[in-house]
């Protein structure tokens, strides 16, 4: 499963999250919202919201960093 965290660079949300995936060593794709605008209409139109991070898990979305709502998808893609 190819995780994608999309980004804001001035979110500390965003970079918990990515602090988490690098420490676990799970492989992520980052997306910075910052300058593509196509992009974060595309994830505001997905996610209904404007908040980053937003962790992309095939077809699931988390809406910012819950550390427990990652732990519940990667322990089902174990099994």
């Amino acid at each position: 499963m190819k995780i994608k965290i999309y980004t804001n660079p001035h979110c500390p949300y965003s970079e918990e999250a990515k602090k988490f995936f690098k420490k676990k060593k799970i492989e992520f794709e980052e997306i910075s919202l910052f300058k593509n605008e196509a992009v974060r209409l595309e994830i505001i139109e997905k996610s209904g919201q404007m908040a980053t991070p937003v962790i992309e898990f095939g077809d699931k979305l988390i809406v910012g960093f819950s550390e427990n709502q990652i732990k519940e998808l990667l322990q089902k893609k174990k099994e």
